[in-house]
């Protein structure tokens, strides 16, 4: 089996090739060009795989890249995928996040191996926006959202994943393309990009405990205190963490095991869209919680400051993911527990901040 995945040096691309060279896949990648490396998530694998330079914006590039090494799995993962940014830069994450899905069907429409070839499409939780359906609970009403739950997108981001997601439900009943879409709900790891909030948390806090045991090794009596925007420790400083929104509520859960439904979803014999989701969802708070206990750090309110500046135009405040239909017709479940996930973040990123203060390179896996 072959497969090519467009935006492979992402946290959920590493996880994939990963997942598909265990499976005895022949894995192509496709990345962009850039002035520095980008594979840092994919050193460790570069040797076995296929890296091709290409771009989902570039429609003949694409078709070339499909003609040439036919595969039998095509998978999406390619896209401007920062909802903060996508405010910023609309018209760049339209082109990479809308515009690149077509050019993909397009090709995989016009190739000699249309019947043959099954193509997944990473959608997005955030395409329910402010929505949720609601059932009955012992407590109230719980809110929630499923497959049945209408999108009400609440970003250019979220708009341009729902142009996509519609785009492959119209390719797949008007040209009979084995195309199917995967909602994941937040999915993140030791991998995930600095500018996501769990990863800027833990990352933040692996620079930090690193720092203060520099810097109470450097006294016999130590001295803690704080101003408005740093921690101040025997006199030295360290920037405290700025955050946005504390009470937006998400549906956390770790990539490995979100790329394995990416893969299960290709080997229906039917194509279909999928909620992939933990069915919990915990605050920022949570989030902090979970990750500063791991450093034993109970009070963390003292070294976080809430910043407007990291609040959207137009916020999500809840998403919990229903993925009863994954796990009935897939056979898909989760195994990271959410405080596994936060436990194991937290501690790749001491480790790499231990590696980086000792002058030593850290490696990605």
């Amino acid at each position: 089996m072959k497969a090519v995945i467009f935006g492979i040096t992402g946290q959920d691309g590493s996880y994939l090739a990963e997942l598909l060279l265990s499976k005895g896949y022949e894995v192509i990648g496709v990345t962009r060009r850039t002035s520095t490396p980008n594979t840092s998530n994919i050193n460790h694998i570069l040797q076995n795989i296929v890296l091709v330079e290409g771009d989902v914006t570039d429609g003949f590039n694409v078709a070339k890249i499909i003609e040439e090494h036919r595969p039998d799995e095509i998978y999406n993962l390619a896209a401007q995928s920062h909802v903060g940014t996508s405010f910023k830069q609309p018209n760049l994450t339209w082109d990479i996040t809308a515009g690149g899905v077509l050019n993909i069907l397009e090709a995989i429409r016009y190739s000699d191996r249309k019947d043959e070839i099954r193509f997944y499409q990473a959608s997005s939780s955030e395409m329910f926006g402010k929505n949720f359906s609601t059932t009955k609970g012992r407590f109230g009403d719980i809110k929630f959202q499923d497959e049945n739950t209408p999108f009400v997108p609440q970003s250019p981001y979220a708009i341009a994943k729902l142009a996509a997601h519609h785009l492959v439900r119209n390719y797949r009943e008007g040209y009979g393309i084995h195309g199917s879409c995967g909602i994941l709900f937040n999915h993140e790891s030791e991998r995930r990009g600095e500018k996501f909030v769990t990863r800027k948390i833990t990352k933040w806090i692996g620079e930090y405990s690193c720092w203060q045991d520099s810097v109470y090794s450097l006294s016999q009596t130590n001295r803690y205190e704080t101003d408005d925007d740093n921690i101040i420790i025997n006199g030295n400083y360290f920037p405290k963490l700025r955050l946005g929104n504390l009470d937006a509520k998400r549906d956390w859960g770790h990539a490995q095991d979100y790329v394995n439904a990416m893969w299960l979803m290709l080997q229906q014999d039917h194509p279909d869209d999928y909620v992939i989701g933990t069915g919990e969802t915990y605050s920022v708070r949570d989030f902090l919680d979970a990750a500063f206990k791991h450093i034993e750090i109970d009070d963390w309110e003292s070294c976080v400051v809430v910043d407007p500046e990291f609040y959207r135009p137009s916020e999500v405040d809840y998403l919990l993911g229903i993925p009863k239909k994954a796990e009935s017709a897939l056979g898909w479940k989760r195994d990271v527990s959410f405080s596994q996930l936060a436990e194991r973040m937290v501690d790749s990123d001491v480790e790499k901040a231990r590696l980086r203060r000792s002058g030593l390179q850290a490696v990605s896996y």
